[in-house]
């Protein structure tokens, strides 16, 4: 047994080739795109896809409209974006999980970042584990941008690692796509604003659940930016990761200026004062 892969898109024209065929020939992919404007459905149908469109609004509703609606045609599903490859060893694992799954319901794994030919190994929060296998039908994605899943059963972890390469279309791409996602971020942190941290989740809850009362003890903190790329580089030793992981941790420490401008248009809005 193999898994279907479901592969989510939006004018992925440069990627959506490397991204399928990273997979075995046969393996049976979905493409699920938002309406692609340039080459990407194309390609991908060329390649034997099956197609499924709707127009975008958020991950995690995204994520779970296609867990619903879409006919995959296999009780498991490989979720993955078009900047990503699979691992022939991480594939083999992925087989033999499925055909023997037990009671698990989905299993989760680690990816290896990639930026300016370098792993990024210490700066990019590694090892993250992430829910990429699923049972359509016992899981649902929370959060606006960076879905957290909610399975209903258990979750294996395993140990193959998929290649994730953000920077595939330039470092301008990049910070247009995190423009999007400080939007996301800013909208979640002002709605959960009344949300206490748990700190026994904090310390002993699940990767999932830290992750999620890590971000609400971060987003109280003063100077994020600093905090942050002092985190990357110096206490996750970023420096390692040589000139890849300077700039890595600099635009993050961006990307959380972009977060804090975006809530404080939203403050000043909400009592009528001008941006």
């Amino acid at each position: 047994m193999t898994p279907t892969v479901m592969i989510m898109t939006l004018n992925e024209e440069m990627n959506i080739a490397g991204a399928m065929d990273s997979y075995p020939s046969g393996t049976p992919i979905v493409l699920y795109d938002s309406y692609s404007t340039d080459a990407t459905v194309d390609i991908a149908r060329a390649r034997g896809a099956k197609i499924v469109q709707r127009k975008f609004d958020n991950w995690s509703a995204h994520q779970n409209w296609g867990a619903a609606n879409i006919d995959f045609g296999s009780p498991w599903v490989f979720y993955a974006d078009a900047d990503e490859r699979m691992t022939s060893g991480l594939w083999r694992e992925i087989c033999e999980r499925v055909e023997t799954p037990g009671d698990f319901a989905a299993f989760e794994m680690r990816r290896q970042d990639m930026f300016m030919g370098t792993w990024i190994k210490h700066s990019s929060f590694y090892p993250c584990w992430f829910v990429r296998l699923y049972r359509p039908d016992r899981v649902r994605w929370e959060r606006l941008v960076n879905p957290v899943a909610i399975v209903a059963g258990k979750t294996g972890r395993l140990q193959g690692h998929f290649l994730h390469y953000p920077f595939s279309k330039g470092t301008a791409a990049w910070f247009e796509r995190h423009i999007q996602y400080a939007e996301f971020e800013s909208r979640e942190l002002l709605s959960s604003r009344a949300e206490k941290i748990d700190w026994r989740r904090l310390i002993g809850g699940d990767p999932q659940d830290r992750r999620r009362q890590l971000k609400r003890l971060f987003y109280r903190m003063p100077a994020r930016p600093a905090i942050k790329f002092m985190v990357l580089y110096l206490l996750r030793r970023g420096f390692l990761d040589g000139r890849a992981g300077y700039n890595y941790a600099r635009m993050q420490a961006i990307y959380e200026v972009m977060i804090q401008l975006r809530i404080m248009e939203e403050r000043r809005k909400a009592r009528g004062e001008p941006v």
